[in-house]
């Protein structure tokens, strides 16, 4: 492909494995952002809608740090970018770090950028 023939757009795809250590502040997190979301849109987040949100992110952590994260604030401030499409989903899993099928470099035959995190920003 020539330079004009190459698409503008950019699948990134991230995987984190994270470890709940305080489930009740992520629930707590979960709901204050249902709270603000409700009082924000007001009329627009109909009290059924809020209750369901509610009620999920209180039955199951994995809920609630979904709610909680948001492509979006991942990339709104680097510049030159727009995000165009984003879906997200988290789950309970087993992990286990010494495992081979936990290989976060594993190629899956598409070309791979990777950056890493450690120095200037702490090693987030």
């Amino acid at each position: 492909m020539t330079p004009t023939e190459t698409s503008q757009f950019v699948r990134l795809r991230v995987e984190l494995v994270l470890e709940i250590g305080d489930a009740e502040a992520i629930t707590g997190a979960a709901l204050q952002r249902i709270a603000d979301d409700a009082a924000v849109r007001g009329d627009d987040m109909a009290r059924s809608e809020r209750e369901q949100a509610e009620s999920a992110v209180q039955e199951d952590e994995a809920e609630a740090l979904a709610y909680l994260v948001d492509p979006y604030d991942l990339v709104s401030e680097v510049p030159g970018v727009e995000l165009a499409q984003a879906s997200w989903s988290s789950e309970r899993i087993d992990y286990d770090p010494d495992s081979p099928d936990w290989d976060l470099d594993e190629d899956d035959g598409a070309e791979q950028v990777t950056a890493s995190t450690e120095g200037a920003d702490g090693g987030r």
